[in-house]
């Protein structure tokens, strides 16, 4: 027999209560015809056969068959296959069919009691149990006066009338269960509709077989029961542990699925459809809920799947309710039915407030920490409440969703660390060039264009070096925050570098772009409070607008970066792009390859700046500067190559030609009876190589140069850059007796305590100081004061661009030591500067042999 029970539909062409009327009537109109048939049969003398104790036993037997069910599912149905037809096939042999009614009766009583069927539901199946009885008896008792032997068991007769009988029963029952589906959802498929009726068919002819071996069996020998009784023990022990691993094995496929479904989700919003529908599915619910409360960048998340609603809505339960506020204080799992009861009035007034009637809630946990909670309500089919192994279920994939959901968010914090800096918060290189990207993608209305405004922020250095990399990263962090508050509307802010920064905008036009950037410095310039300090920060500011500069992403943001170069030449300027800029940087660019091939075929020279004494205005030494004649360009600058040098690390192979070159004209000048010294600049690269006055010394020791005769020159900024790790290599050169020299004094930040800690033996002062000093007072003022504190250190003090004789005169006066410049002579080859010596070599008066000395006479 088989029993349906229609709980919701995916389809609902009628609404759930008007499916059961529906249902209801279909059944009533069956048993009334089945009464007919029933009362046809019915013999007065015949209603009670037998002893109360054969009644007794039978009814047993029917509670017993009637308890002991087959389950199986169509489309979201559960229809119960129960093995009914053995006491059926047992009561046609033995009891009256009011006996039959009765045992039958009693058993649906106490089964449906205790499963707490719904009292509609219960009085359908009853009805359909009492017209498959009446069916049943007079198909019999109608086949019983045809044939003879019909009441025995063993008799081929009875055989035929037992499978008709079942036989026209189960195809009563099955016309009400395929009524009822058809009401509750639609027409079944074809293939659902057989695989029903073959199922019903077969169950049928196996019960009645069972009913009749029973019937056989026991006629041969009373005692046959206790046997019966143990087959039929075992074979329940092992059709119950059969369909426990059917139902491990499903759980495990459904499981894999569900992580499977889970595990491709990358966002919480994808992640959650797969999760909860499944969720819903495997554990046969009405609804299941996600909720995860804000955390962090997370806001709150409330969704739910109801088995009526496609996709997902959001839920109506606040993150306040009880059940989850439970779940998130406590981190153990609620489960409350009606049926198991709880004893937790607050539980059962939410699920009163809920209107639920049973419901399992787990919470999900990133380790030791409750993230969310996993809910499901409402138990759909026979089983209407759910069940421990429900709980165990549902809190296997809590766990598994919990894991999802922190590699869910895993992903969007690694996706957003990717583009975006993690000091400042704010979107970086690669956000900004997607972001510049779609810009450019949009035409821009005319006259409108897309700008770019990097600003290159100053003093940040010095902030490192004299607070700390901590108060260094406040201030990038306050900076951001000030573009931030004083960006347009829709700008993007960005940092791409160490104190670079990027507004990405779209203005009416080139003069809204500028004025953007000059209220966005002006925003800068209001002072810093950093640990007790006031700071003065501000920055260069270049500009580059599309479609006017670059027709891509890429080149605009290099254009941005050349003017924001051109900017940083005049402090705290604002440059918009002009193609000139480009040419001098693309030029820069070019040199790399062939001031490599020029180093290596030794195609560079060197030209020597004489160093006079101004006491006796005698030679005492030349500057050693590199020089480079390009065989298709000319004489490239300085300017130009050095920096391509230290950029490519070029510089300490250029170091060494130098020196190397240095030092054997040095020991020429010795050889020919000039003890003339030479000075050559060092880089900062070469400062900070640990291997470099080792190398210096092999050099020395080659040439045989006395290391007194040379004297390096170091730029003020290369020494303040980092002031621990120059000292050791500093320290060291002092050592060997090479002279150290600081040059371009005055334009960096050296103080008085600063240089006595340095080996240093000689001041050169910038030449921007030493050209105005004789018409600005200001400068001679700080020539005076780089003099004096020269003297006062023990320094020997040089001036560099010295080009007049009125500067000669003050400097003098002032009691500077030497002085180099034009005046004197400009930087000569070797040739050059040979000739230049001979024809200024005097006879020192009463020098033995006629010695000669090197006198310099300027005018």
């Amino acid at each position: 027999m088989v029993k349906g029970a229609a709980a919701s539909a995916d389809r609902r062409p009628l609404s759930e209560a008007g499916a059961q009327r529906a249902l209801a009537a279909v059944a009533l109109t069956l048993a009334g015809l089945a009464s007919l048939s029933f009362l046809h049969s019915y013999d007065p003398h015949k209603a009670w056969s037998g002893s109360v104790l054969t009644f007794a036993a039978y009814s047993a037997v029917v509670l017993v068959c009637e308890a002991t069910r087959l389950r199986f599912e169509v489309r979201r149905h559960t229809y119960v296959f129960s093995v009914s037809e053995v006491a059926l096939v047992l009561g046609l042999f033995w009891m009256s069919p009011l006996q039959m009614l009765a045992s039958r009766l009693l058993a649906s009583v106490l089964v449906y009691g205790y499963l707490r069927w719904p009292g509609r539901k219960s009085m359908i199946n009853v009805v359909v149990q009492a017209s498959e009885i009446a069916v049943a008896t007079y198909v019999f008792g109608q086949l019983a006066h045809v044939f003879h032997g019909v009441t025995n068991p063993a008799s081929v007769s009875g055989w035929f009338a037992a499978y008709s009988a079942v036989g026209l029963a189960d195809l009563t029952s099955t016309t009400v269960v395929i009524t009822a589906i058809t009401l509750a959802q639609g027409w079944l498929s074809s293939t659902e509709l057989v695989r029903l009726t073959v199922g019903t068919v077969l169950a049928g002819v196996l019960n009645a077989t069972v009913g009749l071996m029973v019937l056989i069996v026991l006629g041969v020998n009373k005692s046959a029961v206790f046997l019966l009784l143990i087959f039929a023990g075992v074979l329940v022990a092992g059709y119950r542990a059969y369909t426990q691993f059917l139902r491990q094995h499903k759980n495990l496929e459904e499981l894999y699925e569900f992580t499977r479904a889970i595990g491709t989700a990358r966002q919480d919003a994808n992640l959650a459809d797969p999760l909860l529908t499944r969720a819903r599915q495997l554990l046969n619910a009405e609804t299941a809920s996600l909720w995860l409360p804000a955390q962090g960048r997370h806001p709150e998340l409330r969704l739910i799947a109801r088995v009526d609603s496609p996709g997902l809505v959001d839920d109506p339960v606040s993150g306040n309710d009880v059940i989850r506020q439970r779940i998130i204080t406590d981190g153990t799992t609620v489960f409350a039915s009606a049926k198991h009861g709880d004893e937790d009035r607050e539980i059962r007034a939410a699920l009163r407030d809920r209107r639920v009637k049973d419901l399992i809630a787990v919470p999900l946990r990133s380790g030791s920490v409750v993230i969310g909670c996993l809910e499901v309500t409402n138990r759909l089919g026979d089983t209407a409440y759910f069940g421990a192994s429900d709980v165990r279920l549902l809190e296997t994939l809590g766990a598994h969703a919990a894991v999802a959901v922190e590699n869910s968010r895993l992903v969007d914090r690694l996706r957003h660390d990717a583009y975006h800096d993690a000091l400042t918060g704010l979107p970086n290189r690669r956000r900004l060039l997607s972001a510049l990207e779609a810009a450019l993608s949009v035409q821009p209305a005319p006259g409108e264009v897309v700008a770019l405004l990097q600003f290159d922020v100053d003093s940040l250095r010095d902030v490192n070096e004299t607070l700390g990399h901590g108060a260094g990263d406040r201030l990038l962090a306050e900076v951001g925050r000030r573009l931030q508050a004083e960006a347009p509307k829709g700008a993007l802010i960005s940092r791409i570098g160490g104190d670079e920064f990027v507004v990405l905008l779209r203005a009416p036009g080139p003069e809204a772009a500028q004025a953007a950037a000059v209220a966005l410095q002006y925003a800068l310039v209001e002072p810093f409070a950093l640990d007790n300090f006031t700071l003065d920060v501000g920055a260069a500011v270049g500009i580059a607008l599309y479609p006017d500069h670059a027709p891509d992403a890429g080149t605009l943001l290099q254009r941005a970066d050349v003017a924001t170069y051109s900017a940083k030449t005049n402090p705290r300027s604002i440059q918009l792009y002009r193609p000139a800029m480009e040419s001098r940087s693309v030029h820069r660019l070019g040199l790399v390859s062939e001031l490599r091939k020029a180093i290596d075929e030794n195609a560079l020279s060197v030209h020597y700046q004489p160093k006079v004494a101004l006491a006796n205005r005698e030679l005492v030494g030349v500057e050693c500067l590199v020089r480079w004649e390009h065989p298709e360009h000319g004489l490239v600058s300085p300017d130009d190559f050095i920096p391509v040098a230290e950029h490519t690390g070029l510089v300490g192979e250029l170091t060494s030609r130098v020196l190397r070159t240095a030092l054997e004209q040095c020991r020429r000048w010795h050889d020919a009876g000039r003890p003339i010294g030479v000075a050559v600049n060092l880089s900062t690269r070469s400062l900070l190589d640990p291997d470099f006055p080792d190398e210096l010394e092999r050099l020395l020791t080659e040439f045989g140069v006395p290391a007194n005769q040379l004297t390096l020159e170091i730029t003020e900024s290369g020494m303040v850059g980092d002031t621990d790790r120059p000292l050791p290599t500093l320290r060291r050169l002092a050592s060997l007796g090479v002279r150290l020299a600081v040059d371009d004094f005055g334009t960096g930040y050296s103080s008085l305590s600063y240089l006595r800690r340095l080996p240093v033996h000689e001041v050169k002062i910038d030449k921007s100081f030493v050209l105005g000093m004789a018409t600005d007072s200001g400068d001679l003022g700080i020539v005076r004061a780089i003099v004096d504190l020269g003297r006062h250190l023990g320094m020997s003090v040089v001036a560099e661009g010295v080009e007049s004789e009125m500067t000669l005169t003050l400097l003098e006066d002032m009691g500077c030591d030497m002085a180099q410049g034009f005046l004197f002579s400009r930087p000569l080859p070797r040739e050059r500067i040979e000739a230049w010596m001979a024809a200024r070599t005097e006879v020192a008066p009463g020098a033995p042999g006629g010695e000669g000395r090197l006198r310099v006479v300027t005018g």
